[in-house]
């Protein structure tokens, strides 16, 4: 017998190198070269004789509209796009015991009423998934279980039983015997994904994996699994609190970066219907420090709360911290207000909080977060009833951002009285019971509130 071939294979991109070395030559990361053993040339590629792929021009295929297949989970739908796609792939990626298997397993009981859904479990056993059903109350639902993690054993299941909904928990179990390495190694999680997503394609089977993170949060395993999948979720949430949020990274059925808001329950995860309640504050009158600002994740506008603590430095360097928002960008917003707004932070440590664990991403917050800084250094609120929003500039300029009418609108629905804005967000027609403070400049907006 041939002594089996040993390869080191990259744990970003999936790229061999037949000896380790530090940075991998495929797509240049340093220290992700790990030892595993080869597959022989044939088990990797198989060539079919007589076998011919069809041409065919692009003028004489019909495009059809994409079927979409509601979950009975709205918030879930909403990340999605509408619902499952036939034929689509789905990557749910999160830590451990944040909700994930949960919320597939309610997923997978609202489908099995109208559509045959098979749950594969290669990490907890039938007994274990019939407790958390029962906890959920979901006793009776009609889904069926496989406690399988060969490759071939579970394609088998699904040519037996045709169902149009499958969940492989996790693809990080699953492993294939055309290959010698163990399962979860990056070329076992290539590979399984690659098959079970082409199975999809070709009988029009929804198939969503369940994928480990690592230490930094991102999928474990080879970056080209989020590449051939056709969307990517996250979720994401603090150990604390009870509120889980669904990101979608990827989307090629729906709109990107879209966000669902869940909240664990002693039934399972409820959708919440209102978020931006959840961003709000809580305090009984306005605090010096605090903000609300009008983000946008997807087709959603949410109204965050943006909180500062700025404290004389006590000794050492001035700290700045950012929880939520970019670190980066709150040094490069400090010095802006210093240099255009006349406030000077050098001798303060400066903390900036978004509440609620979201993470913001987008330069909307801008002149919310100075606004929220220069009321911490008075100790001053801002106006009652005030949100804001408006990307700010190196030269301190207010430029504008997207979807200025509908963050307006939010404001309004949630009571908010006094919107401050960039002058080109401003619409030409004014909102009911709205007043609109344009501003050009961060110093017209620091001059606003000293009146």
């Amino acid at each position: 017998m041939a002594k089996a071939k040993t390869v080191y294979q990259c744990t970003e991109c999936g790229g061999e190198a037949p000896k380790w070395q530090g940075q991998c030559p495929h797509c240049g990361q340093w220290n992700t070269l790990v030892e595993a053993l080869g597959a022989p040339p044939a088990a990797r590629f198989r060539n079919v004789a007589g076998a011919r792929s069809v041409v065919t021009s692009l003028a004489s295929v019909a495009p059809q509209e994409n079927r979409r297949i509601p979950t009975g989970l709205g918030e879930f739908d909403r990340v999605l796009g509408g619902g499952l796609v036939p034929g689509g792939v789905v990557l749910l990626g999160g830590d451990p015991g944040i909700g994930k298997s949960t919320l597939l397993l309610q997923a997978s009981a609202a489908l099995g009423a109208a559509h045959r859904t098979l749950y594969v479990t290669g990490e907890e056993s039938p007994d274990q998934i019939a407790l958390r059903a029962q906890r959920l109350g979901l006793v009776n639902a009609p889904v069926e279980l496989l406690a399988e993690v060969q490759l071939e054993a579970i394609v088998a299941a699904i040519d037996a039983t045709a169902p149009e909904f499958v969940v492989i928990d996790s693809i990080q179990t699953v492993y294939t015997e055309a290959l010698t390495s163990a399962p979860g190694s990056v070329s076992q999680v290539r590979e399984c994904a690659a098959q079970l997503t082409r199975l999809a394609k070709q009988r029009g089977v929804v198939v969503m994996f369940v994928g480990h993170v690592t230490k930094e949060g991102a999928i474990a395993g080879p970056r080209v699994l989020e590449h051939i999948v056709d969307t990517v979720l996250y979720f994401e949430g603090e150990p604390h609190s009870s509120f889980r949020l669904v990101r979608a990274i990827k989307n090629r059925y729906g709109a990107a970066n879209e966000l669902g808001v869940f909240a664990m329950t002693e039934r399972g995860l409820k959708g919440v219907t209102n978020p931006s309640a959840l961003f709000l504050s809580r305090h009984g009158e306005p605090v010096p420090g605090s903000a609300i600002v009008a983000t946008v994740e997807g087709s959603r506008p949410l109204l965050v709360e943006i909180q500062a603590l700025v404290d004389p430095v006590h000794g050492g360097n001035a700290r700045r911290l950012a929880v939520g928002l970019d670190p980066q960008r709150l040094a490069l917003l400090l010095a802006v207000l210093h240099r255009h707004g006349g406030v000077e932070t050098a001798g303060y440590d400066v903390f900036v909080n978004a509440v609620g664990g979201v993470r913001i991403g987008e330069p909307a917050v801008d002149l919310a977060l100075l606004l929220a800084v220069q009321s911490s250094i008075r100790n001053k609120a801002l106006p009652d009833k005030l949100m804001v929003f408006g990307e700010v500039g190196l030269a301190g300029e207010i430029r504008p951002v997207q979807r200025g009418l509908e963050r307006i609108r939010e404001a309004a629905k949630l009571g908010f009285r006094t919107v401050m804005l960039p002058t080109a967000n401003k619409p030409k027609q004014g909102v009911d019971d709205v007043t609109l403070v344009a501003v050009d400049r961060i110093d017209a907006a620091l001059d606003y509130l000293r009146d």
